[in-house]
Formats: C-alpha cells, structure tokens, sequence
C-alpha cells in the first residue's frame, strides 16, 4: 500500500513539473495570417512577425531592447556633414537561392524602395537618399539630400530588408531572403513553414524549423496551448487566461512592452470629423481603463498622444482628455452635430473587437451611434487603409517611432496640419538628442491637442510558452518572432 502510494505521488508531481522537450523544432501561434511575405510590400504587421530578423534581413537591425545592430552592415562611416553613409558589407552571405549577395544588391533595394512607383508601406523611410553608390561589392555609399538622425534606425525596420533582383517580385508567395531561415512551405489558412538555412553567414539558429499556427479566436488559442499543438503564443489573444498559465509549472508567461499605440482611428475627410470639436467629444467620451479593463483584462498603458510610454521623450498627455460625457455632448451640440451616426470597422485582433464594443457603448452614452463592422484582415487592409472607407476605427500601430505618419496628409485617417509636417521635416535633420527631445514632446503634444485621433493605451506584449523555451523577446521594439536566439533547455 505504502509503495503504491508512493507511485501516484511521484506521477502526480511528475504530471506537474514542466515537460521541457529535446527537440530542435518549434511551433509558434499568431493571431493574424500574413497576407503576403513581402516586408516591403505590406504594412501587415504579421508579415514581420514571421520574416523579420528569420528570413529577410536589413542593413542594420533592431536588437530585444530596441537597441540598432549591425545586421548584413558589419560597420558603417558617418561623413561629417551627416550626408554620406559609407557602409562596409559582411563578406560570404548567400540568399537562400544560392545568389551571392553584395553591394548592388542593396543599391537595388533602396532605389527600389525610393522610386516613385514604389509599394513599400513606408516610403518615408527613403525619402532623404538623394543616391546610392557601389564602391565594390563589399561597400555600398549611400548620400542625403539632408542630414537624418534616424538614418540607421529607419534601416532596421522590416520594410528596409535587403533583397535580391533575382528573387524580389516573387517574395509575397516565395520569400528568399539572407536570414537564418528559409521559407518551407505556406498552407494558406492555417500554417507557414521554415527551415534553417545551412549557409547561414552567422551562428547558426538552435532550431532546425519553426511553424507558425494562425488561430485567430482566443479559446482555440488557449487550447492549442493546452494541448501543446503550440509551443508558444507570443501575443496571446486570451489575457484573461494568463492566471491559469502562471499557476502552472508547465508554461511561462511573458509580459512585456510593445510600440503598438492602440487608438481610435478617425477619418479626417468624414464631414463631421473634420471638425476638431467632434474629434475632442469623441476622445472625452472615451473611457480608457474601462476599454483595457473590458478588451485586455489590465495589460495595458492609458495613452493620451501617439508615443510609447517607456521612450525616455514621451509625456503623459491623458489629462488633455480625461472621461468627460457631459463636456462630449456640449462639444457634439456646439459643432451642430447631435444624433451623429458612424461606422465603426474593427479589424479580427481581440482588443480591436472587444474594444471596439466597449467603445461604441460609451460613444452611445453621449449621443453618437455607431454601426460595427468586424472585418477579417485583407478586407481591412483593403477598405480602410488602402482605401480609406471608414469614419471610425480601432487598430495598434506596431512601428517604432512612427509619430511622422502625422505629417503625412495622404495616410489614412488623413490628418492634415502644416505645423506638424514642418516640425518633422526639422526632426529629420536633427541630430543632437536634446534637440530631438524638444521637437518630438511638441509634436506629441500638437497632435493631442488636435484631437488627431482617439488615443486609448499602449498594447502589452503578452505572451505564453512552454517553460522549456528559452530566448523569445519579452518586449516587442518592433513587430517580430525573432527565432535567432531561441532554443529549448537541455
């Protein structure tokens, strides 16, 4: 009796005890499928989250702290003037269809990108090459039109990779990029493949594959992590599951940072919404602890500009705007707008939906009736970015440091102010820190006092894996599942 005893204690404590496998493979599930692989052809964040830093890679790159690396630049020279980018390539890198790469490569990429009929979603972030020269193959000079003290930063973001003239029209569907991996397989719908790429120039990745599992809704997403049919969920759509992970030995909760400023997207062209006494109704009308209360369970920062709270330049800017209906409905009867009626287009992420319902209820209490209209991903990207059909919406905007997308009267909730172009264009030529610092906290606050947008919170990077992963980024400094440092524990 006393020995059967013991064996049930001893399988009940091993049920417990995290199952750390000796495997060289990985499976990781996302929320959103990509709708193409190419990082410069596409402003889906989900496109980076499989290909940044595994398939394509960039000039220079962002580090888990945000930091700028070098990446297919080993090192780089900065003219005095600030114009003249002399950048030494690394020598031996291979794309993975066996093409060399080497300087004109990366004057490819970037004439590419700049060119007038180009399709890259952040066009902006080549608009201060005036020419790119190729000294030899292994050293590329790239001349300003103006100095840009974000030069090597705009390098590193996933729409700056470097690709190859040989493959670059294929890679919405067959990606071949330089990274430590190289794409496998996509079953639409529910699966991208990827191998290790062998002639890697670098260490070599511990993981042999990786998967990623698209599953969208948040129960099958907190019983395919359950049930082990994924290793890790980096941005778990089910945050009021993450006490039950964190009682149980068998997985880690992750919970860090993002750059996704989560906001009330509103379309400037929209007659009343042009008016900045509507806009200001809609942001005092708004609630934002109750929205990250309702939509994320508590995992989230209240914003009242479009920054991210842990920059050393932000300022809080939320009192600008704090709840106030009656003021709402004041500014809604002074703008001759009462009984207004808006489309509210939510795009499949958890917090865009459950907080857009919360966000209708709360518009409702001042006057202004939403129609909801949950859209899947492409139709999103389609309609209101691409297209510019909405009069409201609720999205996270994942890229770092993207406050400029304000001075760009053609983007999609078509914000148009001379002041905030001018003290971006200044921005760009600034170098010195604190120069830098004074300009951004001004367009910070230009825009919240604009009314530009809704400003709700800052997304959380919450994530679940199993205990036995180690090396997956606890903040996200831009959109990514960077595999390079991943490994299961021995």
């Amino acid at each position: 009796m006393l020995t059967r005893l013991k064996l049930s204690l001893a399988a009940l404590l091993l049920s417990a005890a995290p199952l750390w496998a000796q495997s060289d493979s990985i499976s990781i599930g996302m929320v959103l499928e990509p709708p193409n692989l190419d990082p410069t052809a596409g402003a889906a964040a989900a496109i980076r989250e499989v290909t940044y830093a595994n398939i394509f890679e960039g000039l220079t790159r962002f580090g888990p702290d945000g930091a700028v690396l070098p990446a297919l630049a080993q090192d780089w020279e900065i003219s005095d003037d600030g114009l003249r980018y002399t950048f030494r390539l690394r020598e031996g890198v291979q794309f993975h269809d066996g093409t060399a790469f080497s300087a004109e490569d990366v004057k490819f990429s970037l004439d590419r990108a700049r060119a007038e009929d180009s399709t890259n979603a952040q066009k902006q972030l080549f608009a201060a090459i005036s020419e790119v020269t190729v000294v030899d193959p292994a050293t590329v000079e790239v001349t300003l039109s103006e100095p840009d003290g974000a030069f090597l930063f705009n390098m590193a973001w996933g729409d700056a990779v470097i690709l190859s003239p040989r493959s670059a029209d294929n890679n919405a569907t067959n990606p071949i990029g330089t990274g430590p991996f190289r794409f496998q397989r996509w079953v639409q719908g529910d699966r991208i493949e990827l191998e290790r790429f062998e002639d890697y120039w670098g260490e070599a990745p511990a993981l042999a594959r990786a998967t990623f599992r698209f599953i969208s809704d948040p129960s099958a997403a907190y019983a395919a992590m359950m049930a082990g049919d994924v290793d890790a969920f980096p941005n778990f759509p089910a945050p009021e599951t993450l006490a039950q992970f964190e009682a149980d030995p068998r997985f880690s909760v992750i919970v860090g940072s993002t750059e996704g400023e989560t906001i009330l997207a509103m379309n400037h062209a929209h007659p009343a919404l042009g008016d900045d006494r509507v806009r200001a109704a809609l942001a005092h009308a708004i609630k934002r602890q109750e929205i990250i209360d309702g939509a994320m369970f508590g995992y989230g920062t209240p914003i009242g500009t479009h920054f991210a709270p842990h920059h050393p330049d932000y300022l809080d800017l939320t009192d600008l705007t704090p709840h106030d209906p009656d003021r709402a409905r004041a500014l809604l009867e002074e703008a001759g707008a009462t009984g207004l009626s808006l489309r509210l287009m939510l795009p499949p992420p958890s917090y865009a939906r459950r907080g857009g319902e919360i966000i209708a209820a709360q518009l409702r209490e001042v006057g202004v009736e939403t129609q909801i209209t949950n859209m899947e991903w492409a139709q999103w990207l389609e309609q209101v970015f691409n297209g510019k059909d909405f009069d409201l919406t609720v999205i996270s905007h994942t890229e770092p440091m993207d406050i400029n997308i304000y001075a760009r009267p053609d983007y999609y909730f078509g914000y148009d102010n001379p002041e905030m172009q001018r003290l971006m264009t200044e921005l760009r030529a600034t170098a010195d820190p604190e120069g830098r610092s004074a300009l951004l906290q001004q367009a910070q606050r230009l825009i919240a006092e604009d009314h530009a947008n809704g400003f709700l919170f800052q997304l959380a990077k919450a994530g679940v894996a199993n205990a036995g992963i180690e090396g997956l980024w606890e903040n996200a400094p831009v959109p990514a599942n960077d595999l390079t440092g991943v490994r299961w524990r021995q």
